[in-house]
């Protein structure tokens, strides 16, 4: 789904940031939608489209899960009210939810990576996280090599078994 764009360029819904790379590193065992808390600068920054979650993950503290690491620029028209681009932000999941996350992260050592960061329907700002168990480097290259095998595949059926 394409992001709808509405009036001077905003994002009214749609993914503004993906994290491709979090798949290639993880092996996701669950997903699982968090709402995000963000101030009035950060949420039109989103709007404009720029975002990035590549290095992020999110760490439950404190009785809360947070997000750690997430890049979203200055919104340049605020001047002196803008935020800091890559302060923990707050993630809105429900207590037995982030008992869930906890405990996994505690006992199977695995990790919270936010998959995505997008607007939902009716505009809100939402973190599509997973949580991953990490892969080791043969297990990396197994997946690049189905990925190619699928690629190669498809093109051979596209043609039509010519060769």
């Amino acid at each position: 789904m394409a992001p709808k764009k509405e009036g001077k360029g905003l994002i009214s819904h749609g993914q503004v940031a993906e994290n491709r790379r979090a798949r290639f590193d993880y092996e996701i065992v669950d997903t699982l939608e968090a709402g995000i808390v963000l101030t009035g600068t950060e949420v039109k920054s989103l709007r404009s489209g720029h975002a990035q979650i590549t290095e992020s993950y999110a760490s439950p503290e404190r009785g809360e899960l947070w997000l750690i690491n997430a890049h979203i620029p200055e919104y340049l028209q605020a001047n002196r009210f803008n935020h800091e681009e890559r302060r923990p932000r707050k993630l809105l999941v429900s207590k037995k939810q982030l008992a869930h996350l906890s405990q996994e992260v505690e006992r199977a050592g695995n990790t919270i990576v936010p998959l995505k960061l997008y607007f939902n329907d009716h505009g809100k700002a939402k973190v599509l996280i997973g949580l991953g168990k990490g892969k080791k480097s043969y297990d990396k290259r197994e997946t690049e090599k189905n990925r190619d095998w699928n690629r190669e595949k498809s093109r051979i059926m596209k043609e039509g078994g010519r060769g």
